[in-house]
């Protein structure tokens, strides 16, 4: 495993001013070509008194209008596409609210911007063209397992394409393969941790779901690898936005020669500076971090792991609260198997957590959550076994109440 030096040291280590200039004349380029359509994006453009890419400049972005997933919606399924048809060569997508998706078309340029920017990231974790990289991340409209697919092929590693699933079969091959590389969700290397042995995997890329630090120290303590986390979203582009490389000190390195970065009350905001196929100016993606400056060998900003989702913030009895505090607190004190229930059944909000221990903790953990969230949470401690364990996809991690059963026996 080498230190996770930059595949692209022009771009990834660019003088800050050059990389400004750049990152304009692309803004600029942008701009024009969604003032040349008809869409929303352009007419939204052109009421704002916007009539050509030189009206912009990169250090007043944030007086353009912005885009929102219902946007999308309401123009689903390519209302924002400015491509023709014929230059579409894949669909991507990510689950709606009533069975319907979000669904994003991409040119052959945006699957290489895609390739390139997952090459860079899986080179930043150590990754080598001598590396086996180990994908479990789903393969199909989720862009997680073609994201790290096409990196991995861009960097000339190779990648073993196990999807989700078959728990006993990811064991058995990297076992057999002895791949340096492991690549899915951080609650699915939790479970995989459960049958693995010694293994020969050295570093971990773990994203698609917000997790802590404290599951990060999990993780690295049962697979005795390095665990990176990694940031991305379909309508962006996928995996590959940003992520954390060997020396970036915690933080996410963002690929901001292709994605421009803002935040509005905490809020990520992204442009797609390159993208042709469904460009987006300034996408609110609900997604809730904090941005930095650059560390170790590039020159990129940074941003935090996610604290969460703005729609998965809970506001118990006047206090918001984050999923992803409850988990530091949970991971201190016992397993990672847990699961958050907003109770909303009757007309005082509760908070219920529910945890894989011994009833011994259960004061303990009571104390500190209250401590560390200014609540008091009800505190359930199950047997081994009782929450479910994540084989495809995201963990399930939190639950809201309002009307029917309890899902999980010993909780109601």
């Amino acid at each position: 495993m080498t230190a996770g030096a930059p595949l692209d040291p022009k771009i990834e280590c660019m003088d800050p001013e050059a990389r400004h200039e750049l990152q304009e004349q692309r803004l600029r380029a942008l701009v024009d070509r969604l003032l040349s359509t008809d869409n929303l994006q352009g007419s939204r453009l052109r009421e704002s008194g916007v009539t050509s890419g030189t009206d912009v400049r990169l250090d007043e972005i944030h007086l353009l209008p912005t885009i929102s997933k219902q946007d999308l919606w309401d123009h689903y399924p390519f209302g924002l596409r400015i491509a023709p048809q014929e230059d579409i060569v894949c669909v991507h997508g990510s689950s709606g609210t009533g069975g319907r998706p979000t669904l994003i078309p991409y040119t052959a340029n945006d699957v290489e911007v895609w390739a390139t920017v997952m090459a860079r990231a899986l080179k930043g974790a150590g990754a080598t063209t001598s590396s086996i990289v180990h994908n479990a991340y789903g393969y199909g409209l989720f862009t997680g397992g073609l994201g790290v697919h096409h990196g991995g092929l861009k960097l000339g590693a190779t990648v073993i394409p196990m999807s989700g699933g078959m728990t006993e079969r990811q064991v058995r091959l990297i076992e057999d393969l002895k791949p340096d590389v492991l690549c899915c969700t951080p609650s699915y290397a939790l479970r995989l941790a459960e049958d693995l042995g010694e293994n020969s995997v050295q570093v971990g890329i773990f994203g698609a779901e917000p997790w802590t630090d404290e599951m990060r120290q999990e993780i690295q303590q049962r697979l005795g690898i390095r665990a990176l986390d990694i940031y991305g979203l379909s309508e962006i582009i996928g995996p590959g936005v940003a992520c954390e490389s060997l020396d970036s000190e915690g933080l996410l390195n963002i690929a901001e020669d292709h994605f421009y970065p803002e935040t509005d009350d905490g809020e990520l905001i992204f442009t797609t500076l390159t993208k042709t196929g469904m460009p987006l100016l300034r996408y609110r993606t609900g997604d809730v971090a904090t941005l930095h400056g650059p560390a170790g060998q590039r020159t990129l900003r940074r941003m935090s792991k996610l604290k969460g989702r703005k729609d998965d913030m809970l506001v118990i009895r006047g206090v918001n609260v984050f999923p992803t505090e409850i988990e530091a607190v949970v991971l201190d004190l016992a397993s990672p198997h847990y699961l958050i229930v907003e109770d909303r059944r009757t007309t005082t909000a509760q908070l219920h957590v529910a945890v894989e221990s011994t009833e011994d903790v259960k004061s303990q953990l009571t104390n500190k959550l209250k401590e560390r969230l200014g609540i008091t949470c009800q505190v359930h401690v199950l047997e081994p076994g009782k929450l479910p364990r994540t084989e495809v996809g995201k963990a399930q991690r939190l639950a809201r109440w309002t009307q029917g059963q309890a899902p999980i026996d010993g909780l109601t």
